[in-house]
């Protein structure tokens, strides 16, 4: 099969990670931005809202579009303070989480043991997880990219049994809100590898049906080349998400 084929039976996948932004005002707007657009029916798209807001993003979005929380715990309730559950996340009408991206991972200090442990969880609630890696600039500078990257699947592959409800966000660190953005071919080059670690840890078919996007500065401007790259399934984007070009980057590939 050529590699454009399987690229193409993969649906491309755009997440909106609004971070800790917006109010229900400009979040209303946004909103309605989005609800109004022409949007490329055969792309995916996700936007992950404050916790607080994901009630009033689920009810206010249109159906075709998916929410996603930003973190949830590894367990259903309890004794947490100031933490979610994957099924509270479901009862507000919610299908998607965000999962070890490295503002938890550097601002927090989560562990790839708690994020496993987290993707577990939320798969057997019948979440969806968007599951983040990415390597520091000191690593990349290092030559440790695929060292880091790798040992950041493994965590996440050895707590996942049903890999159709994963998508892998490759994003990073030194890309993220920086402005700097990985080029098209470094990008690439860091998908195909993983794609291929996948293949030789996971299975053929798995490698073959996984998106993995990328994350980091991702805007209007950059993003048709970055989704045109055989390895690249779409991306999951910061700042830009908060503003009406990303209605362009879901576009990328119409």
């Amino acid at each position: 099969m050529a590699p454009h084929s399987i690229m193409s039976s993969r649906t491309f996948f755009v997440g909106g990670n609004w971070k800790m932004n917006g109010d229900k005002k400009s979040l209303g707007d946004l909103i309605t931005t989005l609800n109004t657009a022409s949007l490329h029916d055969e792309t995916e798209v996700v936007c992950g809202a404050p916790t607080v807001y994901l009630d009033f993003a689920r009810s206010n979005l249109d159906a075709r579009i998916g929410v996603a929380a930003q973190n949830c715990y590894k367990v259903a309730k309890g004794a947490f303070t100031g933490e979610i559950s994957p099924a509270m996340i479901k009862d507000c009408g919610v299908e998607w989480v965000i999962l070890g991206h490295s503002e938890r991972r550097h601002v927090f200090g989560e562990s790839d043991e708690l994020i496993g442990q987290k993707v577990a969880h939320a798969l057997e609630s019948d979440l969806g997880v968007i599951a983040c890696i990415g390597e520091k600039l000191e690593e990349r500078e290092a030559g440790t990219t695929e060292d880091v990257v790798y040992a950041q699947t493994q965590a996440i592959a050895d707590n996942v049994k049903d890999w159709s409800k994963v998508v892998l966000a490759y994003e990073p660190v030194w890309a993220i809100g920086t402005g700097k953005t990985a080029s098209p071919e470094q990008a690439q080059e860091v998908h195909e590898k993983l794609r291929e670690w996948i293949r030789a840890n996971v299975s053929e078919a798995v490698a073959d049906s996984v998106r993995i996007i990328y994350g980091g500065s991702v805007t209007g401007a950059n993003c048709k080349e970055l989704g045109s790259q055989n390895d690249v399934d779409g991306f999951l984007v910061g700042g830009a998400s908060l503003k009406p070009e990303f209605v362009d980057i879901i576009n990328a590939r119409a």
